[in-house]
Order: C-alpha cells, then structure tokens, then sequence
C-alpha cells in the first residue's frame, strides 16, 4: 500500500515537472515575456517622457509670443524687419577654406 502510494506521488511529481518545463506557459516562455515585459515599459518612459516635452512645447506656443519667434526663426528662416542674415556656407570637402575663395 505504501509503496503505491510513493508511486503515485511521484508519477504526480514528474507530471508537474513536465508541465513547469515543457508544457503550456513554462518557465522559458514566462522568461521571455518577461524581457518583453520591460522592453515595452522602456519604450513607454521613452513616449511618455516625448509626450510630455511635446504638451509643454505646446502650451509654451499657445501663450508666449518668445517661443513662437524662435520656431520661426529656427525652421523657417525668418528676419525681423532691421536685422541683417548671414548664411554660412560648410566647407567642401578636400579643400581649404583659401581654395574655396578662388
């Protein structure tokens, strides 16, 4: 009687080891899900951290006049009426700033 008894504990045993390393959901595939777990919480800071900059660039253009001048300055090359623009040309390469001149 003992001895079916052990018998049956083990079979019980090697059932539960078999499902915990080859069966549904085992220890490799919850490892896996767990790296993407905190590759998909990484990429979410990175979005929420992007949305954030973004509402505040947004509320910064919705009050102040300052950063809409510097928008327009930066992106679309925009004067103010008396100022006098200087474009730099980058140098060729290969060639020495005297050569360029020639």
């Amino acid at each position: 009687m003992f001895r079916w008894i052990i018998l049956l504990l083990l079979i019980c045993l090697g059932g539960l080891q078999y499902r915990l390393w080859f069966g549904e959901a085992n220890l490799r595939e919850v490892q896996t899900l767990k790296q993407e777990i905190e590759l998909q919480r990484t990429e979410n800071d990175l979005l929420i951290s992007r949305n954030h900059q973004l509402d505040a660039e947004v509320k910064d253009l919705k009050q102040g006049l300052a950063a809409l001048e510097e928008r327009a300055r930066n992106q679309l090359g925009m004067v103010k009426e008396g100022e006098t623009f200087f474009q730099l040309v980058p140098a060729l390469p290969g060639k020495t700033p005297a050569e360029q001149g020639q």
